[in-house]
This record gives structure tokens, C-alpha cells and sequence, in this order.
């Protein structure tokens, strides 16, 4: 895409033209992934990255300014994203590794923390909007894509991945108390894949 072209559909979705938006979406989407993937080296994790970049573009949509071309803007922001989630990943590690020193001295009953977390995060996902709660669970608990959620739902792909993307954060905001031993469970299964 020329850079006047971007400039012109940049233009449009500051004016809130969705289907300008949808068109930046489907044209950079897949090659964001797959920058962010290269980065952070966990394919889940930068497709939300990249889902949650696009969410707060179109809600702040009004108050960007580009000086570059949208191309660059878009890698940049991601690039940007990614390592944020790196420094974020490590002080994370850091409280984790102090959080199993200390349960460990304290002989802290994990199986306890484990059945109060999964109460909480069933709570936490039957607090979510209907519709917004029908796609986390078809996503996450079925395992559907977005277009197969979408096609099912009769939804634009696009709203699925915004809906996505707001489920995350909240479910992210609920479980704050938990986020130590959610990373550390899920740092350690990865290891033991």
C-alpha cells in the first residue's frame, strides 16, 4: 500500500470509516502477528498484543497523529508493545521466583490457591457481557478461530477479535491478585511441554 494511500485511509478511520479500519486491519494483521511472534517468541500471546494494539487504535483513533508512513507507525507501536511485554514477563519471573521461595519457606498449600483461582476465574468469565462471554468461551474453551466464532455467531471478524481483546483485559484486571502464580503455572507448563 503507498504511503498517500495509507495517509488518505488513515484519514477515514479518524473519522470513524469502519470499513477503512477493517481494510488496515486485514491488510497488516497477519504480518504484525508474525512480527511480534519473532520478538516475544509466543504466538499467543502477540496475536492478543496485536488484537489489543488494534482495539486501542480505534478507540483512540481520534487523538493519533502519524508523522511517518502507517506502516512504520503500526511496526514501530507493536515493536514497542512487544518489548514492554518482555520487560513486563521479567519483573513478573522476578515475583514469581520470590513468591515460590517464600511459599516454599512458609510451606504454602498450592492446591488451595489452585481451587480458589478456578473459582475466581469462572466468576470472573460469568461477569463478562453475554455476548462477549459466548465468544471467550467459544474461543478458549472449544477452541474455534475467530472467522469459525464469527461465522457462527454472524458477527464480523473484527468484532469477535475486539470482543476478544476486551474479554482478555478484563479477565486480566479481575485476576490481578493471581497474575504471579497464573504466570508462574503457565511458565512452568511451557517448560514442561
Amino acid at each position: 500500500m503507498k504511503s498517500i494511500e495509507e495517509k488518505d485511509l488513515f484519514e477515514k478511520i479518524k473519522q470513524g470509516d469502519e470499513r477503512a479500519f477493517e481494510h488496515l486491519f486485514k491488510t497488516y494483521y497477519a504480518n504484525l502477528c508474525v512480527f511480534a511472534s519473532k520478538i516475544i517468541e509466543d504466538e499467543i500471546a502477540a496475536e492478543e498484543i496485536v488484537q489489543e494494539f488494534f482495539v486501542k487504535l480505534w478507540e483512540k483513533r481520534t487523538l493519533l497523529t502519524i508523522d511517518s508512513s502507517v506502516k512504520n507507525y503500526l511496526f514501530r507501536s507493536i515493536k514497542n508493545l512487544c518489548l514492554n511485554f518482555i520487560k513486563h514477563n521479567n519483573v513478573r519471573l522476578q515475583h514469581a521466583k520470590n513468591f515460590i521461595a517464600e511459599a516454599e519457606t512458609n510451606h504454602f498449600n498450592d492446591n488451595f490457591i489452585e481451587v480458589d483461582l478456578a473459582r475466581k476465574i469462572e466468576e470472573s468469565i460469568e461477569s463478562l457481557p453475554e455476548k462477549r462471554r459466548e465468544i471467550f468461551r467459544l474461543s478458549r474453551e472449544e477452541g474455534l478461530k475467530y472467522r469459525e466464532i464469527a461465522d457462527k455467531l454472524k458477527l464480523s471478524v473484527k468484532t469477535v477479535e475486539a470482543q476478544m481483546g476486551l474479554a482478555l483485559k478484563t479477565l486480566r484486571d479481575k485476576l490481578k491478585e493471581y497474575n504471579t502464580f497464573l504466570f508462574f503455572v503457565s511458565a512452568f507448563k511451557k517448560e514442561m511441554d
